[in-house]
């Protein structure tokens, strides 16, 4: 087979958000002697980002549409789909997935892969079903990333389940992350018991929860401290609700940080408190530090973890079951040990390598299934 040319629509190329930083690492770790890759961001182009797909050989092209009514930007990827005749177009997340559906088919891309991360599919009637009827339509193949978003495409949103692949995220190292002593940052004690959240601060996350439970678990267990890696529109709400519930001096709102692998080393367990999930590269990360996890049953989580043997898995919304979780193993440090040596035996299959060879499988069939429809097509023209 020849060296396939692939391209990437994203809108926003960053560092930081899952999904994202999934695109990069996916994009950077395809082999580059069968494919030839290209990464087309709409809105925005973190230089950090720009330089890690430059330093593995991708380039790179910028639209700077910065508002939704910027449609006339895509005029640029209609430009560059006509000019460099991609053999394959894979979209990232709805608005690309959208654009990416509608103009690829325009444009006469042979294979279009449109890649679902997270959403609740709840609520929003006209994401559902253009979802359902128009991308699940024009897309050669839909990708979810857990077994759950695969069963919701199929079920509440109408996608041909012929269409639907589910295919996971992967554990994605992050660069240059430093080895800092976050207890010693924070003046605590070595043997200071530490929990640790990494999220974007947004309503999704339910930090909110996490914060009704925290308050449960210090009274249990009152020497305890929680660190909120992340920064986001919830931020202001959730360290008044800390206040409120007089739980502030336990409570250290971290932002954004880079060293979110020395956190995890340094956490005594994780916790993820989400309503909502795809599959959550923190989850692989806290696999890859051997830290365990306690998280909401929702998503990729329910592919990740084996309730009881890898992790502890509780409903979303109950913030007695999680705090309930949370003493149960902060009380047992035998038992985290061997969640998190669980864990670590099936990491193989976790890793960005081995993504990325699932999505080359996929583009090679994928376009060997279109250069036999177009056989057969110029088959029966001719006859």
């Amino acid at each position: 087979m020849k060296r396939l040319r692939v391209l990437f629509l994203i809108d926003h190329l960053i560092d930081t958000g899952g999904a994202e930083r999934f695109a990069i690492g996916l994009a950077t770790h395809l082999p580059s002697d069968r494919f030839e890759l290209w990464v087309c961001s709409t809105r925005v182009a973190e230089p950090s980002a720009v330089a890690m797909l430059r330093e593995a050989g991708v380039r790179h092209v910028h639209l700077g549409r910065r508002r939704k009514s910027d449609v006339y930007r895509l005029l640029g990827l209609v430009a560059l789909l006509r000019r460099e005749r991609f053999d394959i177009l894979h979209a990232h997340m709805f608005g690309s997935n959208l654009w990416g559906s509608l103009i690829g088919r325009a444009c006469g891309v042979p294979v279009i892969v449109a890649h679902e991360q997270t959403w609740s599919y709840q609520g929003d009637p006209i994401r559902r079903w253009l979802d359902g009827r128009v991308i699940g339509r024009l897309a050669t193949r839909f990708v979810a990333v857990s077994t759950q978003d695969a069963s919701r495409m199929v079920s509440i949103e109408r996608v041909p389940p012929e269409k639907v692949v589910m295919l996971p995220n992967a554990y994605v190292p992050r660069a240059g992350s430093p080895d800092t002593d976050p207890r010693g940052e924070l003046g605590l004690d070595a043997g200071t018991p530490l929990l640790a959240s990494i999220a974007v601060l947004r309503p999704q996350k339910a930090l909110s929860v996490l914060l009704d439970a925290f308050a449960s678990v210090l009274e249990s267990i009152p020497d305890v401290h929680l660190l909120l890696a992340g920064d986001g529109e919830c931020r202001d709400v959730l360290e008044q609700q800390a206040r409120r519930l007089a739980i502030n001096h336990r409570v250290h709102f971290l932002g954004r940080r880079k060293d979110v692998d020395a956190i995890l080393r340094a956490a005594d367990l994780a916790v993820m408190s989400s309503d909502f999930e795809g599959t959550p590269l923190v989850a692989y990360e806290c696999i890859a530090n051997r830290t365990p996890l306690v998280a909401t049953a929702v998503g990729g989580l329910l592919d990740i973890i084996d309730d009881g043997r890898t992790g502890r898995l509780v409903p979303p919304r109950d913030p007695s079951a999680l705090a309930g979780a949370i003493v149960e193993l902060l009380s047992d440090p035998a038992r985290r040990e061997q969640m998190a040596s669980a864990a670590a035996e099936n990491s193989e299959q976790f890793t960005i390598g081995a993504a990325a060879r699932r999505f080359a499988s996929l583009y090679e069939a994928l376009v060997q299934e279109s250069w036999r429809r177009e056989d057969g097509d110029v088959r029966l023209q001719s006859a």
